[in-house]
Protein backbone atom coordinates (compact mmCIF):
# COMPACT_ATOMS: atom_id res chain seq x y z
CA UNK A 1 0.00 0.00 0.00
CA UNK A 2 0.85 3.73 -0.54
CA UNK A 3 0.62 6.71 1.00
CA UNK A 4 -1.12 9.50 -1.05
CA UNK A 5 -3.31 12.61 -1.18
CA UNK A 6 -5.80 13.58 -4.10
CA UNK A 7 -4.98 17.04 -5.57
CA UNK A 8 -7.18 18.65 -8.27
CA UNK A 9 -5.56 22.15 -10.48
CA UNK A 10 -8.96 22.96 -11.99
CA UNK A 11 -13.09 23.15 -10.63
CA UNK A 12 -14.20 19.47 -11.35
CA UNK A 13 -10.75 18.69 -13.06
CA UNK A 14 -9.25 15.39 -12.96
CA UNK A 15 -8.12 14.46 -9.24
CA UNK A 16 -3.99 13.14 -9.56
CA UNK A 17 -2.41 11.69 -7.10
CA UNK A 18 1.09 12.58 -5.18
CA UNK A 19 3.17 11.48 -2.57
CA UNK A 20 2.90 13.66 0.97
CA UNK A 21 6.47 13.44 1.93
CA UNK A 22 5.44 13.35 5.74
CA UNK A 23 4.15 16.75 4.95
CA UNK A 24 0.96 17.78 7.28
CA UNK A 25 -1.67 17.69 4.90
CA UNK A 26 -5.53 18.33 5.17
CA UNK A 27 -8.42 18.73 2.63
CA UNK A 28 -8.83 22.25 0.92
CA UNK A 29 -4.92 23.11 1.65
CA UNK A 30 -3.03 24.31 -1.49
CA UNK A 31 -0.14 22.79 -1.93
CA UNK A 32 2.94 23.27 -4.46
CA UNK A 33 3.46 19.78 -6.26
CA UNK A 34 5.86 18.58 -8.80
CA UNK A 35 3.97 17.28 -12.27
CA UNK A 36 5.14 16.12 -15.75
CA UNK A 37 4.35 19.58 -17.18
CA UNK A 38 6.46 21.41 -14.14
CA UNK A 39 5.74 22.64 -10.95
CA UNK A 40 1.79 23.48 -10.20
CA UNK A 41 -0.04 24.78 -7.56
CA UNK A 42 -3.04 22.22 -6.54
CA UNK A 43 -5.99 22.32 -4.35
CA UNK A 44 -6.01 19.12 -1.69
CA UNK A 45 -9.82 16.92 -2.09
CA UNK A 46 -8.76 13.93 -1.06
CA UNK A 47 -6.92 13.81 2.65
CA UNK A 48 -3.92 11.35 3.22
CA UNK A 49 -4.90 7.98 2.44
CA UNK A 50 -3.30 4.09 1.69
CA UNK A 51 -3.95 3.10 -1.85
CA UNK A 52 -2.92 -0.03 -3.60
CA UNK A 53 0.23 -0.18 -6.37
CA UNK A 54 -2.52 -0.55 -8.97
CA UNK A 55 -4.61 2.39 -8.15
CA UNK A 56 -1.43 4.72 -9.18
CA UNK A 57 0.73 5.45 -12.00
CA UNK A 58 4.13 4.98 -10.32
CA UNK A 59 6.87 6.50 -10.10
CA UNK A 60 4.72 8.75 -7.87
CA UNK A 61 5.32 13.01 -7.90
CA UNK A 62 5.79 14.51 -4.71
CA UNK A 63 3.93 17.21 -3.22
CA UNK A 64 7.16 19.50 -2.47
CA UNK A 65 5.44 21.70 0.45
CA UNK A 66 1.93 23.37 1.73
CA UNK A 67 1.61 26.70 -0.12
CA UNK A 68 2.55 29.93 1.23
CA UNK A 69 1.15 33.04 1.24
CA UNK A 70 3.52 34.27 -0.84
CA UNK A 71 3.11 31.15 -3.11
CA UNK A 72 -0.81 32.03 -3.11
CA UNK A 73 0.21 35.92 -4.00
CA UNK A 74 2.04 34.21 -6.91
CA UNK A 75 -0.78 32.67 -8.43
CA UNK A 76 -2.70 35.22 -8.30
CA UNK A 77 -0.27 37.48 -10.08
CA UNK A 78 -0.06 34.66 -12.50
CA UNK A 79 -3.88 35.14 -13.07
CA UNK A 80 -3.19 38.23 -14.57
CA UNK A 81 -0.99 37.89 -16.06
CA UNK A 82 -3.11 35.32 -18.12
CA UNK A 83 -5.23 38.09 -18.87
CA UNK A 84 -2.98 40.14 -20.68
CA UNK A 85 -1.40 36.79 -22.39
CA UNK A 86 -5.15 35.73 -23.96
CA UNK A 87 -5.05 39.30 -25.40
CA UNK A 88 -2.22 39.46 -26.97
CA UNK A 89 -2.81 35.71 -28.19
CA UNK A 90 -6.05 37.06 -29.74
CA UNK A 91 -4.19 39.64 -31.66
CA UNK A 92 -1.34 37.59 -32.96
CA UNK A 93 -4.36 34.63 -34.38
CA UNK A 94 -5.93 37.76 -36.13
CA UNK A 95 -2.56 38.80 -37.59
CA UNK A 96 -1.53 35.42 -38.76
CA UNK A 97 -5.27 34.74 -40.05
CA UNK A 98 -6.16 31.56 -38.44
CA UNK A 99 -9.32 29.87 -38.44
CA UNK A 100 -9.38 28.89 -34.92
CA UNK A 101 -11.02 30.14 -31.22
CA UNK A 102 -8.78 31.04 -28.25
CA UNK A 103 -10.47 29.19 -25.24
CA UNK A 104 -8.49 29.91 -22.62
CA UNK A 105 -4.24 30.73 -21.34
CA UNK A 106 -2.48 28.89 -18.46
CA UNK A 107 0.57 29.39 -16.69
CA UNK A 108 2.94 27.01 -14.77
CA UNK A 109 3.20 28.05 -10.93
CA UNK A 110 6.98 28.83 -12.00
CA UNK A 111 6.42 30.34 -14.87
CA UNK A 112 8.16 27.84 -16.79
CA UNK A 113 5.44 27.22 -19.39
CA UNK A 114 2.41 29.12 -20.91
CA UNK A 115 -0.38 27.02 -22.39
CA UNK A 116 -2.83 28.23 -24.47
CA UNK A 117 -5.89 26.30 -25.34
CA UNK A 118 -8.33 26.51 -28.92
CA UNK A 119 -10.35 24.97 -30.55
CA UNK A 120 -11.28 24.53 -34.17
CA UNK A 121 -12.72 22.26 -37.29
CA UNK A 122 -9.75 20.71 -38.47
CA UNK A 123 -5.54 20.81 -37.73
CA UNK A 124 -4.31 24.38 -38.18
CA UNK A 125 -0.69 25.02 -38.81
CA UNK A 126 0.34 27.34 -35.98
CA UNK A 127 4.35 27.01 -36.15
CA UNK A 128 5.12 30.81 -36.98
CA UNK A 129 2.71 31.99 -34.29
CA UNK A 130 3.91 29.69 -31.60
CA UNK A 131 7.76 31.41 -32.59
CA UNK A 132 5.89 35.15 -32.15
CA UNK A 133 4.26 34.04 -29.15
CA UNK A 134 7.55 32.82 -27.56
CA UNK A 135 9.17 35.79 -29.08
CA UNK A 136 6.93 38.08 -26.81
CA UNK A 137 7.23 35.99 -23.66
CA UNK A 138 10.94 34.21 -23.65
CA UNK A 139 9.64 31.12 -22.27
CA UNK A 140 8.42 27.40 -23.20
CA UNK A 141 4.91 28.34 -25.73
CA UNK A 142 2.38 25.01 -25.44
CA UNK A 143 -0.42 25.46 -27.78
CA UNK A 144 -3.60 22.64 -27.29
CA UNK A 145 -6.46 21.97 -29.29
CA UNK A 146 -9.70 20.93 -27.71
CA UNK A 147 -12.91 19.41 -28.30
CA UNK A 148 -15.94 20.97 -27.72
CA UNK A 149 -17.05 19.23 -24.31
CA UNK A 150 -13.46 20.89 -23.21
CA UNK A 151 -14.28 24.44 -24.04
CA UNK A 152 -17.86 24.07 -22.23
CA UNK A 153 -16.02 22.59 -19.58
CA UNK A 154 -13.65 25.47 -19.21
CA UNK A 155 -15.81 28.26 -20.30
CA UNK A 156 -19.22 27.63 -17.89
CA UNK A 157 -22.63 27.98 -18.99
CA UNK A 158 -26.44 26.99 -18.24
CA UNK A 159 -27.93 23.79 -19.59
CA UNK A 160 -30.83 23.51 -20.88
CA UNK A 161 -31.86 22.39 -17.02
CA UNK A 162 -31.23 25.80 -15.67
CA UNK A 163 -28.62 24.86 -13.72
CA UNK A 164 -24.85 25.09 -14.07
CA UNK A 165 -23.22 22.74 -16.05
CA UNK A 166 -22.45 19.07 -15.07
CA UNK A 167 -19.02 19.30 -16.62
CA UNK A 168 -17.56 22.69 -14.68
CA UNK A 169 -19.31 21.53 -11.48
CA UNK A 170 -18.63 18.33 -10.54
CA UNK A 171 -18.03 15.90 -13.58
CA UNK A 172 -14.08 14.90 -13.72
CA UNK A 173 -14.25 12.84 -16.28
CA UNK A 174 -16.29 12.88 -19.59
CA UNK A 175 -18.01 9.45 -20.37
CA UNK A 176 -19.51 8.24 -23.38
CA UNK A 177 -22.76 8.87 -24.18
CA UNK A 178 -25.13 7.36 -26.70
CA UNK A 179 -27.68 8.03 -29.21
CA UNK A 180 -29.32 4.61 -28.04
CA UNK A 181 -29.49 5.88 -24.27
CA UNK A 182 -31.75 8.50 -25.70
CA UNK A 183 -34.11 5.73 -27.55
CA UNK A 184 -33.71 3.38 -24.06
CA UNK A 185 -34.94 6.39 -22.07
CA UNK A 186 -37.84 7.27 -23.99
CA UNK A 187 -37.15 10.74 -24.51
CA UNK A 188 -37.40 12.80 -27.69
CA UNK A 189 -34.93 11.99 -30.52
CA UNK A 190 -35.11 15.78 -31.11
CA UNK A 191 -31.60 17.23 -31.36
CA UNK A 192 -32.21 20.24 -29.78
CA UNK A 193 -34.19 17.91 -26.82
CA UNK A 194 -31.06 15.83 -25.86
CA UNK A 195 -28.09 18.09 -26.84
CA UNK A 196 -26.53 19.75 -24.14
CA UNK A 197 -24.57 23.49 -24.49
CA UNK A 198 -21.39 22.04 -26.44
CA UNK A 199 -23.79 20.54 -28.91
CA UNK A 200 -22.92 17.09 -27.71
CA UNK A 201 -25.53 14.68 -26.35
CA UNK A 202 -26.29 15.88 -22.78
CA UNK A 203 -23.87 14.13 -20.13
CA UNK A 204 -26.89 13.38 -17.82
CA UNK A 205 -28.48 10.64 -20.05
CA UNK A 206 -25.18 8.72 -18.79
CA UNK A 207 -26.75 8.72 -15.22
CA UNK A 208 -29.33 6.61 -15.11
CA UNK A 209 -28.59 4.60 -17.66
CA UNK A 210 -27.87 1.48 -15.79
CA UNK A 211 -31.08 1.88 -14.34
CA UNK A 212 -32.96 1.63 -17.75
CA UNK A 213 -30.88 -1.46 -19.14
CA UNK A 214 -31.57 -3.64 -15.75
CA UNK A 215 -35.33 -2.60 -16.44
CA UNK A 216 -35.23 -3.14 -20.22
CA UNK A 217 -34.18 -6.68 -19.36
CA UNK A 218 -36.62 -7.15 -17.17
CA UNK A 219 -39.75 -5.66 -18.84
CA UNK A 220 -41.61 -7.07 -21.65
CA UNK A 221 -42.18 -5.44 -24.74
CA UNK A 222 -45.22 -3.69 -26.65
CA UNK A 223 -46.98 -7.02 -28.44
CA UNK A 224 -45.10 -9.08 -25.68
CA UNK A 225 -47.58 -11.80 -24.73
CA UNK A 226 -47.99 -12.37 -20.78
CA UNK A 227 -50.13 -14.37 -18.35
CA UNK A 228 -52.17 -12.19 -16.11
CA UNK A 229 -54.34 -13.01 -12.71
CA UNK A 230 -57.60 -12.34 -15.18
CA UNK A 231 -55.85 -14.75 -18.30
CA UNK A 232 -53.27 -13.94 -21.13
CA UNK A 233 -52.83 -10.79 -22.69
CA UNK A 234 -50.84 -8.69 -24.93
CA UNK A 235 -49.25 -6.26 -24.05
CA UNK A 236 -50.19 -2.37 -25.05
CA UNK A 237 -48.35 -0.19 -22.90
CA UNK A 238 -45.01 -0.25 -20.86
CA UNK A 239 -43.92 2.35 -17.65
CA UNK A 240 -40.65 1.24 -17.35
CA UNK A 241 -40.31 3.63 -14.21
CA UNK A 242 -43.13 2.27 -12.22
CA UNK A 243 -42.38 -1.34 -13.14
CA UNK A 244 -46.00 -1.41 -14.57
CA UNK A 245 -47.71 -2.35 -17.72
CA UNK A 246 -51.33 -2.33 -19.75
CA UNK A 247 -52.17 -5.51 -21.36
CA UNK A 248 -55.05 -6.31 -23.44
CA UNK A 249 -56.61 -9.12 -22.32
CA UNK A 250 -58.27 -11.76 -24.43
CA UNK A 251 -61.57 -13.19 -23.39
CA UNK A 252 -65.16 -13.86 -25.31
CA UNK A 253 -66.82 -11.07 -24.00
CA UNK A 254 -64.68 -8.39 -25.60
CA UNK A 255 -60.65 -6.66 -24.73
CA UNK A 256 -60.30 -5.21 -21.86
CA UNK A 257 -57.06 -3.19 -20.62
CA UNK A 258 -55.51 -3.45 -17.15
CA UNK A 259 -52.95 -2.75 -15.23
CA UNK A 260 -50.34 -4.81 -13.56
CA UNK A 261 -47.22 -4.48 -11.88
CA UNK A 262 -44.43 -6.83 -13.46
CA UNK A 263 -44.15 -9.18 -10.34
CA UNK A 264 -48.20 -10.11 -11.44
CA UNK A 265 -47.51 -11.62 -14.69
CA UNK A 266 -45.24 -13.89 -16.06
CA UNK A 267 -44.03 -13.51 -20.12
CA UNK A 268 -45.18 -16.02 -22.40
CA UNK A 269 -43.45 -14.97 -25.43
CA UNK A 270 -41.82 -11.33 -25.71
CA UNK A 271 -41.97 -9.02 -29.16
CA UNK A 272 -39.60 -9.29 -31.67
CA UNK A 273 -37.76 -5.55 -32.17
CA UNK A 274 -38.86 -3.75 -35.04
CA UNK A 275 -37.11 -2.45 -37.54
CA UNK A 276 -39.20 0.91 -38.30
CA UNK A 277 -38.30 4.51 -38.76
CA UNK A 278 -36.42 4.97 -35.54
CA UNK A 279 -33.55 2.85 -36.52
CA UNK A 280 -32.50 5.72 -39.28
CA UNK A 281 -33.44 8.66 -37.27
CA UNK A 282 -30.64 6.90 -34.23
CA UNK A 283 -28.59 6.64 -37.84
CA UNK A 284 -28.64 10.22 -38.62
CA UNK A 285 -28.38 11.46 -35.09
CA UNK A 286 -24.88 9.47 -34.68
CA UNK A 287 -22.80 12.75 -35.56
CA UNK A 288 -24.00 13.71 -31.62
CA UNK A 289 -21.54 11.18 -30.07
CA UNK A 290 -18.60 12.09 -29.82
Amino acid sequence: MINVVGVRFRTAGKIYYFDPCDLDINTDDMVIVETARGIECGKVVIAKREVSEEEVVLPLKSVIRVATEEDLKHVEENKAKEVEAFRICLEKIRKHGLEMKLIDVEYTFDNNKILFYFTADGRVDFRELVKDLASVFRTRIELRQIGVRDEAKMMGALGPCGRTLCCCTHLCEFHPVSIKMAKEQSLSLNPSKISGTCGRLMCCLKYEQENYEYLLRKMPKVDAVVKTPHGPGTVVYVNLLKEKIKVKLDDEQGADIMEYHIDEVEIVRDAEKKNDQEDKILEELKELED
